[in-house]
């Protein structure tokens, strides 16, 4: 099994470098229609840092002017600043970011030019509540929507209707002409999703973000102020794009995917692209995954998409992590397998794994204790599963690999 395992982890490093920004950026041969423009740079995003090392490379002096918000300094960019914010959760930082990369993009003229690099993260980095919103009350009704298990398409479009940056509010305040680049850490690669949609558009409504907290139960937790500027609806969200910014999707969940199963099969495996839409608790998500397993000829599965856990205690561990420990508890030791699940952004949750790495010698009987705690890292940790790839500069939601094998006695 020890082969297995060193094979599943560098199928998932073939996923995660197929979707590197020096790996998307530099091939991307339409950038080079621009090669005697003067740009403005701007950004937000966990690669939003990486991206830019690829943009300096093509474009040098081209660049005019840069900002960047990134959840992470790096010194070493030599035309853009690069703005430290905070993420997952909201901070001053985040508000004075957005404040920056405002009244950059107002300054531009019609017949200037920007570049916006856009990846996940950015709903958390950049900010700027609507009045009377208090910070302080948006970031405790943020925790309510994580803590809440809602999925983060829907935490977006409540947060985009206590926003005036997102849901297309930020690109409807510059006159220039502007290209998107992104990367989709978002189901289907919806536009209107990906960190929030600052620049393109939002057709969800003031009436939808109701609808989101009434369903989940948290109508009467939210602090009231969200509720009132819920029921005014003063300001909504642009119901279209801006026609002179233009959004293209250079990578996302479908191309690592198909990049893993190329190098999967160049291992000999027979592989089968099962989804790139997994999504719901991760407690339906094993199912799905090991029904899948084992109705198909395939010996090599692969999954991408984002699930949601639900905290029930004050452990370490992230969704991946907890995805690792219910396959143990469907599978116990019935039959041989090795299972992989791990964030591409090298991150999962609140600890310092991107996930795990488990077989069917992985399940001991304490596992429930585990999860019942949330501390699905410390059993890991214990059997040596984790898989720890440190931050990787990209990030386009979660990898699942899952490779069937013959039980060795």
């Amino acid at each position: 099994m020890l082969d297995v395992k060193k094979d599943i982890k560098r199928i998932y490093q073939s996923a995660v470098s197929a979707v590197l920004p020096e790996n998307l950026i530099e091939n991307s041969t339409f950038l080079q229609t621009l090669a005697s423009k003067k740009i403005h740079l701007f950004g937000s995003g966990k690669a939003a840092v990486e991206m830019v090392k690829s943009m300096e490379k093509i474009f040098g002096k081209q660049i005019i002017d840069g900002l960047i918000i990134s959840p992470y300094l790096d010194n070493s960019l030599k035309y853009v600043e690069v703005y430290e914010s905070t993420h997952p959760m909201l901070s001053q930082q985040s508000l004075d970011a957005a404040q920056k990369l405002m009244v950059k993009l107002e300054a531009l003229q019609e017949d200037e030019l920007f570049i916006y690099l856009l990846s996940g993260g950015s709903s958390a980095l950049i900010e700027l509540p609507m009045k009377p919103l208090s910070l302080d009350a948006l970031v405790e009704t943020t925790t309510l929507l994580l803590q809440n298990s809602v999925p983060i398409e829907e935490i977006n479009i409540v947060r985009k209707h206590l926003s005036l940056i997102k849901g297309g509010r930020l690109g409807a305040r510059t006159q220039a002409k502007g290209l998107v680049l992104v990367l989709s850490d978002v189901i289907g690669d919806d536009l209107e999703a990906i960190g929030s949609a600052p620049l393109y558009c939002d057709t969800s409504t003031f009436e939808d973000a109701l609808s989101i907290l009434d369903q989940y139960g948290l109508t009467d937790k939210v602090p009231k102020v969200v509720l009132e500027i819920l029921h005014k609806a003063e300001q909504e969200s642009p119901k279209k794009p801006n026609e002179n910014i233009e959004h293209i999707v250079l990578g996302s969940n479908k191309v690592a995917l198909k990049a893993a199963k190329q190098f999967a099969e160049s291992l000999g495996y027979r592989c089968e692209i099962v989804t790139d839409q997994l999504q719901g608790d991760v407690t339906i998500a094993a199912k799905t995954i090991l029904q899948a397993a084992k109705e198909s000829e395939a010996d090599c599965l692969l999954f991408g998409g984002e699930c949601t856990v639900e905290v029930h205690g004050d452990g370490q561990g992230g969704r991946n992590q907890e995805l690792c420990l219910h396959i143990l508890k469907n599978i116990q030791q019935d039959w041989a397998f090795t299972f992989l699940s791990g964030g591409s952004d090298g991150i999962d949750g609140n600890s310092p794994a991107a996930g795990g790495i488990v077989d069917f010698t992985s399940y001991r009987d304490d596992i429930n204790s585990y999860i019942e705690k949330s501390d699905s890292y410390h059993y890991l940790k214990r059997g040596n599963d984790l898989l720890v790839t440190g931050y990787s500069g990209t990030n386009v939601m979660d990898i699942m690999i899952i490779i069937k094998g013959e039980k060795s006695v």
